[in-house]
């Protein structure tokens, strides 16, 4: 197990019991675990909803979402059952946020599951991970086997007459299965493609009932979000964006790492402080500000706030919260490839744009990158992107599309250079060295 990072601006909410062996029921309960749950079963739904509300709490899967906003969304009654699904297919490249908590605190997951089930009159949730986290899947269906050993879950829970039973689920290494429906589709039993909307998972959802979809860090927030008060909770971050955030920072920095920070923390604090500086102290060349479906971030252009408004403002997204550093010594022409080939990878080819799209780009960048390409090439792959946005069922076509425009865009003068200079007899690396055999 890698040794988890510190640093003294760290404000430990989520991840306070991380190091502790909270993933023992025991530990779990010696450090305030299912109080919260407790206290949801003496509240009633609109209640609960209404402290997430007053939390600012926003989706941390990606599209920051208001959490208490979306579960008030899901109808009073209902012919059908009602689900909670937490999202835990964590697929984005430079994301790596929810596997600690599944590492350290599991049982944050299953309390969260049941508070936002008390919230919409759930009786049933479903947690679902990433194909690649086996050995985490092993973690959370002991944590869920201990829950129903103490009486925690199951049949009449606490004693409340309430009944509430969480499943485990693992998918099968698709980042597709990522976008919600497409995620509803896997855990029924089909193939991860999306659905076309509405109707909106709130109303139609899995199985047909309404369904509330969230990423494991919103939920496992909930829990923390009930026994401090919603408000206070919002305190701790920036205007419309409450509490904090786990920032997974890798790449070319001295102290890579997960570190929890408050919502609104200066990136370029988070960078040169937080996480060490850029490794080697060599120059910084570009960011990723949040997972690689986010546009990159020039070096003039950090200095802002980590919350999602801020960097809406700034031109890209909060994402995933995954932090990517680069050096001077990157070629981004080959970090574009890289990207496009995973996206063209992970494409269910369901539309035409995304399917066609991502295929064309990467067909065309692999062509300048070996050294036959030319400026129309740019233009192309630019086109492409443009025309990707906005038309395909789901955001993997937008997620593909837009770090292809950024990247074009900021560095249009490293990929004409590239292209007259191999045009020139410049050595190359191959693809095959560059993309692996993985793709």
């Amino acid at each position: 197990m890698a040794d988890l990072v510190q640093h003294a601006d760290e404000v430990r909410i989520v991840s306070q019991r991380f190091g502790k062996g909270a993933t023992n029921i025991d530990t779990y309960l010696k450090l305030d675990g299912y109080k919260a749950v407790e206290k949801a079963l003496q509240m009633t739904p609109d209640a609960i909803i209404n402290e997430v509300k007053a939390s600012n709490l926003r989706g941390r899967g990606g599209a920051g979402f208001p959490t208490g906003m979306k579960w008030s969304f899901v109808p009073k009654e209902a012919p059908k059952p009602k689900y909670i699904l937490v999202n835990g297919d964590e697929s984005e490249p430079g994301t790596c946020k929810d596997h600690v908590i599944f590492l350290h605190d599991p049982h944050a997951v299953i309390e969260g599951t049941m508070i936002a089930g008390l919230a919409i009159g759930a009786k049933m949730g479903f947690i679902y991970l990433r194909g690649e986290y086996r050995y985490l899947l092993k973690i959370m269906e002991k944590a869920v086997a201990d829950a129903y050993a103490k009486g925690y879950l199951g049949k009449n829970i606490f004693g409340s007459g309430i009944d509430f039973d969480v499943i485990t689920q693992t998918g099968a290494g698709a980042y597709e299965v990522g976008e919600e429906s497409a995620l509803m589709e896997s855990l029924e039993g089909k193939r991860g493609v999306p659905r076309i909307k509405p109707p909106f998972p709130a109303v139609v959802g899995l199985y047909g009932g309404p369904t509330v979809i969230n990423n494991a860090e919103t939920i496992a927030a909930a829990p923390h979000i009930l026994l401090m008060g919603g408000e206070a909770y919002a305190k701790l971050g920036s205007e419309r964006n409450g509490g904090t955030r786990l920032f997974g920072i890798s790449g070319h920095v001295e102290r890579p790492g997960v570190y929890e920070l408050p919502m609104g923390y200066n990136l370029k604090k988070a960078i040169y402080d937080v996480a060490g500086g850029i490794k080697g102290g060599k120059k910084l060349k570009a960011v990723v500000p949040g997972g690689s479906s986010c546009p990159v971030l020039l070096p003039e252009e950090i200095d802002v706030g980590l919350d999602f408004d801020q960097m809406g403002k700034a031109g890209t997204m909060l994402g995933s919260g995954g932090i990517v550093v680069l050096d001077e010594t990157v070629s981004i022409v080959e970090f574009a490839l890289r990207t496009i080939a995973f996206y063209q990878h992970e494409s269910c080819g369901w539309c035409i744009p995304c399917r066609e799209g991502t295929d064309w780009i990467k067909k065309t960048l692999t062509r300048v990158h070996a050294g036959g390409g030319s400026k129309k090439d740019i233009d192309n792959v630019q086109y492409l992107a443009e025309n990707m946005m906005g038309r395909t069922f789901c955001p993997l076509g937008d997620a593909a599309a837009m770090p292809t425009l950024g990247f074009v865009k900021k560095f249009r003068k490293e990929f004409e250079e590239y292209v007259e200079g191999h045009k020139a007899g410049t050595p190359i690396i191959t693809v095959q060295e560059l993309v692996g055999a993985g793709h």
